[in-house]
Formats: structure tokens, sequence, C-alpha cells
């Protein structure tokens, strides 16, 4: 089982962690939802839970409950430059579909 963070990603977490003053890392997970099924979630993560994984890249921390897991093993988080903002991007080898604007899946 493994999650991916390009450095540009890392960096990002990183920094929102510092900001956030007491977090340990990005939790990431996904949930019911959206016109394909599935919706990304993330958050800072205040702690490490029983039944999470810990992933680690370039320093920072990714935090999957049991249950998402599934669903996110494989995938590469990126950070980039969209039109004027900066998104996470995920290339998930588990999504079979996604919809347009890239927030939902199907497996």
């Amino acid at each position: 089982m493994a999650i991916i963070l390009t450095e540009s990603a890392a960096k990002h977490i990183r920094n929102q962690v510092e900001k956030s003053g007491t977090g340990v890392g990005l939790r990431l997970g996904v949930k019911k939802s959206g016109c394909s099924g599935f919706a990304y979630t993330f958050d800072i993560a205040q702690e490490v839970l029983e039944g999470d994984t810990v992933f680690e890249d370039f320093g920072a921390k990714v935090l999957v409950d049991a249950q998402s897991l599934p669903f996110l093993d494989g995938t590469e988080l990126e950070y980039v430059k969209e039109g004027l903002g900066h998104v996470f991007k995920f290339n998930n080898p588990n999504a079979k579909n996604q919809c347009g604007c890239g927030e939902s899946f199907a497996v």
C-alpha cells in the first residue's frame, strides 16, 4: 500500500501543517459524494488515530484511514498551478472514471 507525494505536494503540506501550529500531517480520505460516486477529502490531521496508515515523502506526512486506503492505494498526490490558483491533483490508479472537474471519481 502506498500514497506518493510529489515534492511540490510535500512542500505545500509541510507549509500548511506549520501554519496550523498543531498538525502532524495531511489527513486524506474519500467519502460517497459527487457526480461520479466518491469525492476526495483532506484536512490537517491533529493526531494519528487508531487504524491510520502514515505515509511520508520529502518530510511531509499523509494519514489515511483504513476504510479509505483501498480507494487511494497507489495514488500520487501533486500540487500544481491551475489557472490563477494552485490545487491538489490526484493521480489515482483505482479511479475508473472521474467527473469533468476532477473532484469526484468512480472505482
